[in-house]
Formats: structure tokens, sequence, C-alpha cells
């Protein structure tokens, strides 16, 4: 078979926000299949039986045929490379640790041009899976000619890049479990940097974290926990159990301290983390020049302190409360009068599948000739890393770390009482607490126990990936501090959203109900195609009415509900600025003349744009449609929450028969606007006769208050305030935009 070209990626685009494809972001690539849309997957000699060889747990994918297998069966009888290339990616991602089940291929008004997408957490990480797959499967296709070789090494090294690029972009696992408890929720999320620097919730009800600080973590205790002296010693104030200690600035010094606590003793930084610089169990004084400078090298100043006998433990504390506990051991080799000592903490330590560089491992490898701690504690047993331990002989290699063994369940009461006075006493929200006892299940009075350090920002790993017991729900505890759970919208984190779409007033009714909400009381903030507002001040001219522009809303402390202009463009070019909504409009199904980019040329493919709105409408929210439209009536059996139709003439039968079911419905008669439930109406209040509305504005500017008085309705703003808003609306200074379209 002769070589054939490769497949073209003609264009790619992230989609950030819900969109025509799924709630989620996505990549979206459009592609060129060339000469390759005359050859489907069955008509390559061998390509399925080598791509299947390369990627065997592509059995997995499920695809159309909706069981296992179903792709490999789509596979052999024959399918177009753009949904082959889809699901390569998507086995490249699940390989790289980044798992993902979603993707579709569709083809376009041009032969052999196609859309595929796949869920995209991040867009760099799509963006390199992207770019491996597309090598891989042109490999694959071309291997029975000169090409080189595609094989298991190939395969190895582009998911160890995507993997990179995961590791690169992607939250750190502390922040992504609170991200996740969050998002179970229904939470919505925003990244606020490249790091873990997170946004839970939208506006004014937001809470920010950095990995397991909160914005309630204050700096003072912050700075408090980073001196260990000083902690100790509003610890010891307050009737918590602290190893006696002192700071010293000499070796002679730090020798004095020593037998003035009594041996052993610890040497360690006074503000170090993590147990670096710290060495244990020092009983003589040829032992403490190491440790001293060892400890000098870690921190500002060095404490010397009793040492206390028994296990460390990590207890995790979240608002006032034992959430976690995990102990450490120490780690050791055992001689075989053959191998040196670092040959066998490779062979029995290293070797451990619980250890790894990455933080998806509980344990860390054990770097024998660059942690200094080990090698003093080598020095002390008279060995070195090439030594060669006789047969039999345990080898102590680390008396500190492996701190990864759950015991939240053997925590006894008092032990939990004093660690949660300890964080309150520092001052922290979040507090890892390292305490020592041989035993957690008895109170540390009766043991000799400590507590020796408190920590703010404490990593989770320990907890949620332990490397023996059962993961414990940090994430989800920190979550629940930051928003406790009650029946408000605040616990969810969530602000009133209006998101309007259509291409006929959506201009009017957004300026309209950002004006009603704004009288209602709430800082309202609206991005619309005049711009970027906050209570009718502009905050930027230019164009609003896409995802960047309505992100500067969702982050804003200030905002206490917000409403969002979505033209079709904006649905597919970048997605929806927001997660969920309170409230959806869809006016229209129009505007696809402008849409040719995006392939479409008539108004029949609108309904799968503008539905996007509809999707995202919150179970307890509404969707407000336009009944003079029967495919956007169609919609309505879309939505998760309430619908409530609006049109000028009443005896429609989409009205009727909503309101038959006992349904909510806008309308005019007799001049004035009239809100119905079921078979009960009223006029609104407060608003005159629409004569002079006639007079002012747009013919369709009747309809357009309908749809504004049926979002403000299904918002809850009392009546009385929508018709009286409505009437002070053009003579108000404070409008954003110019003239009600």
């Amino acid at each position: 078979m002769s070589k054939k070209d490769d497949i073209k990626l003609l264009r790619i685009n992230y989609l950030r926000g819900p969109n025509i494809w799924t709630y989620r972001p996505v990549l979206e690539t459009w592609l060129d299949l060339g000469a390759l849309e005359h050859f489907p997957s069955n008509l390559l000699p061998g390509f399925s039986d080598r791509l299947v060889a390369l990627l065997p747990a592509l059995v997995e994918h499920h695809c159309g045929v909706g069981e296992r297998g179903g792709f490999i069966e789509r596979l052999y009888e024959g399918t177009w490379l753009g949904h082959v290339l889809e699901h390569v990616v998507i086995e490249l991602l699940n390989l790289a640790d980044m798992p993902t089940g979603f993707g579709q291929t569709r083809s376009t008004s041009q032969r052999g041009v196609y859309r595929m997408v796949f869920r995209a957490r991040d867009e760099q990480v799509a963006r390199s899976a992207l770019a491996e797959g597309h090598t891989l499967l042109m490999a694959a296709v071309n291997s029975d000619t000169d090409e080189p070789g595609y094989g298991k090494p190939e395969l190895q090294s582009a998911v160890e890049r995507v993997r990179a690029k995961v590791d690169e972009c992607y939250l750190g696992p502390s922040t992504a479990a609170i991200v996740a408890a969050a998002t179970e929720r229904r939470i919505p999320h925003i990244r606020l940097n490249d790091g873990n620097l997170v946004q839970l919730g939208y506006g004014a009800t937001q809470r920010r974290i950095w990995t397991a600080e909160t914005e309630f973590t204050s700096a003072i205790a912050e700075g408090i926990a980073g001196d260990k002296d000083l902690t100790k010693s509003l610890l010891a104030a307050c009737g918590v159990p602290v190893p006696e200690g002192q700071i010293v600035a000499t070796v002679e010094a730090a020798w004095e301290a020593a037998q003035e606590i009594g041996l052993p003793v610890v040497v360690k930084p006074s503000d170090g983390n993590h147990g670096r610089g710290v060495s244990l169990d020092l009983k003589t004084q040829a032992q403490f020049e190491d440790a001293f400078h060892l400890a000098a090298r870690h921190g500002s100043e060095v404490m010397v302190e009793r040492f206390v006998r028994g296990h460390e433990h990590r207890l995790l504390v979240v608002g006032g409360r034992v959430v976690a506990a995990a102990r450490g051991e120490t780690a050791s080799i055992t001689g075989d009068g053959l191998a040196s000592v670092a040959e066998l903490v490779e062979s029995q330590l290293n070797t451990d599948p619980r250890r790894g560089a990455s933080e998806d491992f509980p344990l860390n490898p054990i770097r024998i000739a660059t942690d200094t701690a080990i090698l003093l504690d080598l020095q002390r047993q008279g060995l070195t890393p090439s030594s060669v331990p006789a047969a039999g002989h345990e080898v102590l290699i680390q008396r500190n770390g492996n701190v990864a063994i759950d015991c939240t369940d053997e925590v006894h009461p008092e032990v939990e009482h004093m660690v949660s006075l300890a964080a309150r006493v520092v001052g922290l929200d979040i507090a890892g607490v390292d305490l020592v006892a041989q035993d957690i299940s008895k109170p540390l009075h009766a043991q000799g126990g400590a507590i020796v350090e408190v920590n703010a920002g404490p990593g989770l790993l320990m907890h949620l990936k332990p490397a023996e017991g059962a993961p414990r729900p940090v994430g989800r505890a920190i979550c629940e501090h930051l928003f406790p759970i009650r029946p408000d919208a605040g616990a969810c984190g969530r602000i009133p959203v209006v998101g309007i779409t259509g291409s006929v007033g959506t201009h009017s009714i957004a300026r309209l109900v950002a004006w009603l909400l704004q009288l209602s009381g709430r800082h309202t903030g609206l991005a619309c195609r005049s711009g970027l507002f906050l209570d009718g001040r502009c905050l930027d001219a230019s164009d609003g009415t896409h995802w960047e522009a309505g992100q500067r809303l969702l982050i804003n402390r200030a905002v206490q509900a917000a409403v969002f202009e979505n033209g079709a463009d904006t649905i597919l070019r970048t997605g929806l600025a927001y997660d969920r909504c309170q409230v959806g409009v869809v006016t229209d199904l129009g505007g696809s003349g402008a849409l040719g980019e995006f392939d479409i040329f008539d108004d029949e493919p609108m309904f799968k744009v503008m539905r996007s709105q509809v999707d995202v409408v919150l179970p307890d929210g509404v969707a407000v449609l336009n009944a003079a439209h029967p495919a956007i009536v169609d919609m309505a059996s879309l939505c998760d929450g309430e619908v409530v139709f609006y049109a000028m003439d009443p005896t429609l039968a989409a009205i009727g028969d909503h309101r038959d079911k006992g349904g909510r419905a806008v309308f005019l008669r007799q001049g004035q606007v009239v809100l119905a439930t079921g078979a009960s109406e009223v006029f609104l209040p407060g608003l005159d006769k629409l004569a002079i509305w006639q007079d002012r504005h747009a013919p369709t500017a009747e309809e357009s208050l309908l749809a504004a008085v049926g979002a403000a309705w299904a918002l809850g703003i009392p009546l009385n305030l929508i018709g009286a808003g409505i009437e002070a609306f053009e003579s108000s200074a404070a409008q954003p935009g110019k003239n009600l379209q």
C-alpha cells in the first residue's frame, strides 16, 4: 500500500463552557481526511490489527454500539478515520491517567471534512493528546510502507509526554480532591491561575482555596505555624503537651541545651517543614555537629527539643474537628551479606509500588545518596551507602517520613480534643498537626506523647491515598467547611444567573432583567454586546458576549446576580461562561446567516445550538421560552427545571396546553401584560397600558418585554416592583447601553 497523506487538522477550538456537545469543556477539531476519505478502516489492510495491538484497551470503548467491544466492532466493520482519531486520543488520555469517556465525530457539509471533539479538562493537555494521537494514527495507517515502525516504546514515550503535560498543567491532588468534592455538590469552580488557586462558587458567594489553604486561613496564623518555638510556647500556655526545647545559635549551645533538657533529643530547624533538616534520637555530643549544620541549612534558626518516643502521626483538622489521621513507620533494610546498603534500599524499599516521585504515590522514593538525614543515621550505625551489612542484620534507613498509614478510627477522644485545640490556638481553620505517640488510641499525657508541629497548608495525599488503610473524604470535609450544607443557594456557591440566547431582542431583555434585579436590591453584573456593567456602571465598553467577559463577572466578589447575553456565536466559539443558570431565555432560532464558519447555513441546525441554554437550567431554575416558535416549544422537554412560556398571542396551543397542566405563561391581553398560572390570571401591577411603550420602542419590543417579565417573575422579583421598574427603565440614568432595540 502506498503511503497515505496526513489527516489535516484545519482548526482547533477549545470550548471552555457548556456547548452544543456537552456541559463540560471539550477540544473541537476540524479535520480534513483528504484521500483517506475513500479509505474507511476496513479498507486499510492490517490497519485495525495494528491499532488494536498498540492500544488493546480500545476494547473497553463502547462507542455507539453501547457495549464493551463496540468500537472494535465498528473498527473492523469500517469507520472513517476521524472517528478512529477520536478514540485514539481518548485512549491516550486514559493511559496518561487523565481518563475521559466522551467524544463525538460528525461530518460537515464539505466532503471529507469532519468535526471531532473529546472531553478536555485542560486545553494544553488536550492539544498534547491530539498531537500524539494524530502521529500514532498516521503511523498505524502507514506502517506497512517504508515508514519507520511505531511500536510499544514509541507509544510509551507518547503517553509519558501527555502525562508530563498533565503534571504540568492540571491541579495538584489536594486541590483536585477539594474541587471534585465541590463538583459532586454542584458547586462551580474557576481556576484563577496556572497553579492551585481556585475559586469555588460564583460572585458574592464564592470561596477561594490554594491547595489546602482557604480564604479563612489568616496570614497571622500561618506566620505563627511557621515559627515552631512560638507555636510551642502558645500551645504549652493552653495546656497542650509539647516537648520542651530551646533555640540555639551554636553547636556548643546545642549540646548544653541537650544536657539541660535530657538526652536523647531532637535537633531541627525552627521554621522548616516536611521533616527537612530533622535529626532524631541524638544521644552523644559527637552526633550534634552534623545534626546542627543540617538543621541550619533548612531554616533560619536551630531548635533542640526533647525526643518523644513513639510513632509520628499527622492529624488533619478542618473547621475545628479532626477528619483524618495517618501514622508513620520507620523504614529499614535487612542485610544479605552480599549487597550494599544502597543496593538493598533499591531492592527492598524503592521497589514498593506505593513509592514514586509524583504526587500520585503515597510514599516517596528513598534517595540515599542525597538525603543528609539518612546519611547521618547510617553514620551513627557505623555504615555508609556502600557498606555491605551482614546477613540478617537490620539497618535503620529512615526514622521519619512514610506517614501514610491510615489510623483515623483509632484516635482517642482526648487526643482529638488536644489536636483541635492546637489548631484553634494557632488560629488555623485547616491544619496538619504532627504528634508523636506510642499509641494514638490512648491519651497523650498518659504515655508521654506530645504535639511537635502545627502546619498550615497541609498536604492531603496521605489521607486520599494512604499506603495502608481506607482513604478519607478530606476534600469533602474542606468543601463542607467552606459551604456548610443548608437549603439555600449560597450553600452551593451560586448566585442568580440569567442567560438570554437568540438573535432578536436579546440585548433589550438582558438590559431590562439586569435593571430589575438591581432594583430588587442585588448588586447586578451584566455582560452584553454594549459591554460589561456592574449596577449600571460600565466596566468595559467592548462587546461582552463572550466567555472571558462572563468570567470577569463571575469572579467579582461584588456581584450578587449576573445577566448574560449569549448569541449563537458565543456558544459555538467558546461555550457559555457559566456551568448552570437559574433562568435561561430563548427568543428565536435565527441568525444562521452569520455562522458559515461553523458549517451552519440555515435555521435547522440552530435548534441544537440554542438548546444549550435550556440544557444548563438548574433543577430549581426556569426556562423562559417563546411559545410562538414550535421548535422552541419542543425545548421544554429538555429543561431540568420549570418552564414559563411567553408570547403575544394567548390563544396559542402551546400556551393552552401548558396552562392546562398548571404551567406558567406571560402574554398580552387588552394592552396589558398578563401573568397566568394554570387557570389563574393577574395583570402586571404598576405598569400602565403599553401604548406609550409601543410609541417609544420598535415593534419587537413588546415580545422582548414579555420575555424580560417572564425572567423577572421566574427570579421571584415582586410583581409590583417589576411593573414599576419597567415604567422607570427608560428614565433611569443608570442604564447600560443606549436605546431599547
